[in-house]
């Protein structure tokens, strides 16, 4: 397989451990193992007690399936399978379903391996673009549009990663029931799921629609587990299942069985985990308002509905000028305060990614506003 460098992950190589602040994460600030142990209830800290660090079962711990599936209406064990970590389950599920004179569609700007693993699997990809003059909103109409007897698949992001972008409960359904009606996998990228700035806004997910549909979740960002590396496929297709397991024979075999059971942990005590989850999140929303409110004369955005990050665009007549990549290379030479240009996403210079999921976030955006203020 030949696949294109991933811009992100070279970047956040780069720069992500040797920076004081990173600014434009998108996970949520992670949790103490302490902490996290002292949220077991006594089946699942006896399980820990006596873990042995062997083997575990190439679809996940029983019950930890199980505790994934319930977070979706009517799924049961059975129809989930465990990775380690979103960016697996990806893999597996597009290199098992895709081939060549297959079209997918996939919204845009998001996370590279998205469409990139889908066009090295010989699939031809459009991007669906979403754009900042209507909100970043999902066009489903255009969409619609956009599919053809051969679209196999129609990916979305949503909450989305970077711009916040969330359909509304009307797109949504509109968007299922077209997947539906011509036959296409509507596949429902929701890792930031439980992060809405409104929680009346949380959509069905996309494995509670048709049999063919697939969820795509993980521990690492609404629940703030990144370094568990568990992540899933929940879906009431199990044929397709079988053949992500069976690549899975491949890759990574099954996952570890530490972060099995502390994702176990962190899974029956959700309520308390996703909750600290949106305290911090939204908090953190609440101080990016009164910063974009000020510095209006060098940053512009649409304020996100959903998920971690927002994705503002540079004032170019401001002190922050109009190249991303020049300014944030500027931002973290002088400060030590990293952001994430919107070249890293292929869509243009002139945006930067702001996540709002770390708890040093107040000192992070003191520093980037002084720096502002002194001209950038």
């Amino acid at each position: 397989m030949r696949i294109a460098d991933f811009a992100l992950e070279r970047y956040f190589a780069r720069w992500e451990f040797a920076v004081e602040h990173v600014l434009c994460g998108s996970d949520v600030e992670g949790w103490r193992m302490a902490e996290l142990l002292a949220l077991a209830d006594p089946e699942v800290a006896a399980l820990w007690a006596d873990l042995k660090l062997g083997y575990t079962e190439s679809t996940g711990h029983p019950l930890l399936r199980a505790e994934i599936a319930s977070l979706y209406d009517g799924l049961e064990a059975d129809d989930v399978l465990v990775f380690a970590g979103a960016e697996e389950a990806v893999f597996c599920l597009f290199t098992t379903s895709l081939g060549p004179g297959d079209h997918v569609i996939v919204t845009w700007p998001g996370y590279q391996s998205l469409y990139e693993v889908a066009r090295a699997a010989g699939a031809d990809v459009s991007l669906h673009a979403l754009l900042e003059h209507d909100g970043w909103a999902l066009d489903v109409d255009r969409l619609q549009r956009a599919i053809r007897p051969t679209t196999r698949m129609v990916v979305v992001n949503a909450p989305h990663n970077p711009t916040g972008m969330l359909p509304t409960q009307a797109e949504w359904q509109d968007l299922a029931t077209t997947c539906a009606e011509a036959g296409v996998r509507l596949v429902a990228d929701e890792v930031y799921r439980h992060l809405e700035a409104d929680p009346a806004d949380r959509l069905p997910a996309g494995a509670d629609f048709e049999r063919r549909d697939v969820s795509i979740g993980v521990l690492s960002k609404s629940f703030a587990l990144a370094g568990l590396r568990i992540g899933w496929l929940a879906t009431r297709d199990r044929e397709l299942l079988d053949r992500c397991m069976r690549l899975k024979d491949y890759t990574t075999i099954c996952s570890s069985a530490p972060s099995e059971i502390l994702g176990l942990i962190a899974l029956r005590a959700r309520d308390q985990v996703l909750a600290r989850s949106r305290d911090i999140v939204g908090s953190n929303l609440r101080l990016l308002d009164e910063l974009l409110e000020r510095q209006a004369e060098a940053l512009t955005w649409v304020r996100p509905r959903g998920g971690s990050t927002a994705f503002p665009r540079l004032v170019p007549t401001g002190p922050a000028g109009a190249s991303a990549e020049a300014f944030c290379s500027r931002v973290v030479e002088a400060t030590g305060v990293l952001l994430l240009p919107s070249t890293t996403f292929g869509f243009g210079d002139g945006h930067v990614r702001l996540g709002f999921g770390r708890v040093d976030m107040p000192e992070a955006l003191g520093k980037l506003e002084a720096f502002l203020d002194a001209g950038g």
